[in-house]
C-alpha cells in the first residue's frame, strides 16, 4: 500500500524545489498562471514512482489552477473597468493635489493605465494619478 505524498522527497525535492526557483526567476510575478502550472508539473515530474502523489490533492491543486486562472481573467476585467471610467472623464474639469499639495484646476485631454497602476489622467502638461482628484465637473461648451 503506498502513503499519500504532498509533495517530491529526497534528492528529487532539490530538483524540484531548483525547477520552481528557475521558473519563479523567468516569471514577472510568483502569482500567475504559467508558474503555478510549472509548479505543479514539477511536482509531478520529481515525485518518487513508488509513491505518486494523492489524487485528491492533484484534484485540490488543478481546482487551486483554475482559481488562478479566474482570479486574473477578473484582474483584467477590472482593469479594463478602470481604463473605462478613466477615459470616460476625458473633457470633465477635475481639481487634484498636486505633488506640493496645492488645489490645482484643469481640464484632462487624455487618460491611460500602464499595467497595474492606477489610472494617470493628463491635465494640460501634467500626469496626475486618478486618486489625486478631489473633485470632477462637466467642462462648459462657450459658444459664440
Amino acid at each position: 500500500m503506498t502513503s499519500p505524498m504532498s509533495g517530491p522527497t529526497g534528492a528529487d525535492a532539490a530538483k524540484a524545489l531548483a525547477a520552481a526557483k528557475a521558473s519563479e526567476a523567468k516569471s514577472k510575478s510568483l502569482g500567475d498562471k504559467d508558474t503555478f502550472m510549472k509548479l505543479l508539473v514539477a511536482q509531478l515530474k520529481y515525485q518518487d514512482p513508488t509513491k505518486p502523489a494523492d489524487s485528491t490533492a492533484f484534484l485540490a491543486q488543478t481546482a487551486q489552477f483554475t482559481q488562478v486562472e479566474k482570479l486574473e481573467d477578473m484582474i483584467d476585467m477590472l482593469q479594463s473597468q478602470r481604463m473605462i471610467g478613466a477615459s470616460s472623464l476625458v473633457g470633465k474639469t477635475v481639481t487634484y493635489q498636486d505633488a506640493l499639495g496645492a488645489l490645482q484646476t484643469g481640464v484632462i485631454t487624455s487618460a491611460k493605465l500602464n499595467g497595474d497602476s492606477e489610472p494617470t489622467l493628463r491635465v494640460g502638461n501634467t500626469d496626475v494619478q486618478l486618486s489625486k482628484v478631489t473633485e470632477i465637473s462637466t467642462t462648459e461648451n462657450k459658444t459664440a
